[in-house]
């Protein structure tokens, strides 16, 4: 055979060997290896309302401020609520002076014969007592609840974080239990990388996560914290009553699900901005034995 033909079959018998290992090489990367590019950023968004119904006086903060827990947002106006504490406090003394009189008349028959007073009245005063005592403990938890609604006219920051979705202004009704603002909790901060099902034998709990932000910057490190065990079966909503409404056709061509992975950072940047909702990339530093060793899964 020609020389130059033996060497040109023997380089395209060596292209064809590195292509198939390159093939098998990325087939079991992109199919097997624990990473994914759907990783989400979240964080726990807490929503602000307030726990008493006014008029707003006083918007302190604004839109993407940052904000330390204990930090007053807002202030409703407390004029009514300052009126029904005097109201609540004046019940109070009343009270007290009605139970004193009471106790006092109560003890005063007790220690008397029962020659001049009846047992019946004896007992009668004992009971007006009790009663007086019950009606002081009322007034003084209406005087506290009164209280706490003053304290409450003013909203505080629940958590370190940052103001977003702000829409209340001055002059504006607030009603109780009804959000007004949003606020990202600074201390929330995770991520969500949803792997396919194929790939779950082959990360664990505390496993090692390389993590690279779409919008760029240094790579953040983080650890596996948890997998979740549910996610929602599309093929099989629930029918009339409560039974299973299975979708008669069937693809033989299955796509793996997405199961969500939360992974947890372990040391965060101050200069990396993080928002919730940006995309990520996350790479799982399985051990190599687990890797290894872990059969594929059966389609």
């Amino acid at each position: 055979m020609n020389p130059r033909a033996l060497i040109r079959f023997a380089l395209t018998g060596v292209l064809f060997a590195l292509a198939i290992v390159i093939g098998l090489a990325l087939w079991q990367h992109y199919l097997y290896s624990p990473w994914t590019r759907d990783g989400r950023i979240k964080a726990d968004v807490i929503s602000v309302a307030p726990d008493v119904s006014g008029l707003v006086v006083d918007v302190l903060v604004k839109e993407n401020q940052h904000v330390q827990r204990g930090d007053v947002l807002l202030r409703i106006d407390a004029e009514r609520y300052r009126l029904a504490l005097a109201q609540a406090e004046a019940a109070v003394t009343a009270r007290r002076a009605d139970y004193d009189l009471k106790r006092s008349e109560s003890a005063r028959r007790a220690a008397l014969s029962g020659i001049v007073v009846s047992s019946e009245s004896r007992e009668a005063s004992a009971s007006s007592a009790s009663a007086a005592s019950a009606l002081y403990q009322e007034a003084q938890a209406a005087r506290d609840t009164a209280a706490l609604n003053l304290k409450r006219a003013e909203i505080l920051a629940p958590a370190d974080g940052t103001i977003t979705n702000l829409d209340i202004h001055p002059g504006d009704y607030a009603s109780a239990g009804r959000p007004m603002l949003a606020l990202i909790d600074d201390h929330s901060f995770r991520v969500n990388g949803y792997f396919e099902e194929t790939k779950l034998p082959y990360l664990h709990v505390g496993d090692a996560v390389r993590i690279h932000l779409m919008s760029g910057g240094p790579e953040l490190h983080g650890h596996v914290q948890s997998v979740s065990r549910g996610i929602t079966d599309r093929d099989n909503p629930a029918g009339p009553r409560l039974l299973a409404d299975v979708n008669p056709t069937f693809n033989w061509v299955r796509l793996a699900q997405r199961v969500p992975v939360r992974i947890d950072f372990d040391d965060l940047p101050s200069d990396v901005v993080l928002a919730s909702g940006m995309t990520c990339t996350v790479i799982v530093d399985a051990p190599k034995k687990q890797t290894a060793t872990a059969a594929p899964a059966k389609t």
